[in-house]
C-alpha cells in the first residue's frame, strides 16, 4: 500500500464510508462529496476492471464504457501489479450474487 495516502484525513474519510448503510446512503454521502464527473469516473474504473476480469478486450470496453485506452491501461495495471483491491471487491460481489 502506498503510505503516502495513509494520514489521519483519508483515515477519517474512511471511517466515515464504512458508516453508510444503505446504496440510497451512498448516493446522497458520494453526490456531496463528489463531482458528477469524479464519481462517473470511479464506477468507469470499476466497470474496466470488472470487465477486464471478465476478459474482455479493450475494444468492447471502451465501446461499451467510454473508457480511453490510457483509463484501460491504467485498470489493467492496477489489475496486474497493485494491491488486489479490485479482486478483493469483485470477488466478494460475485460471492453476494451467488448467495
Amino acid at each position: 500500500m502506498n503510505p503516502k495516502i495513509h494520514t489521519e484525513a483519508v483515515d477519517y474519510l474512511f471511517d466515515a464510508i464504512m458508516q453508510l448503510k444503505s446504496k440510497e446512503e451512498c448516493y446522497i454521502f458520494f453526490e456531496d462529496i463528489c463531482t458528477i464527473n469524479e464519481l462517473l469516473s470511479l464506477s468507469q474504473r470499476f466497470e474496466v476492471a470488472s470487465m477486464l476480469r471478465e476478459k474482455k478486450t479493450y475494444l468492447d470496453i471502451a465501446e461499451k464504457t467510454g473508457a480511453s485506452t490510457a483509463t484501460i491501461s491504467r485498470v489493467n495495471r492496477s489489475l496486474n501489479y497493485g494491491n488486489d483491491g479490485y479482486d478483493m471487491v469483485l470477488n466478494r460481489l460475485k460471492e453476494a450474487e451467488q448467495q
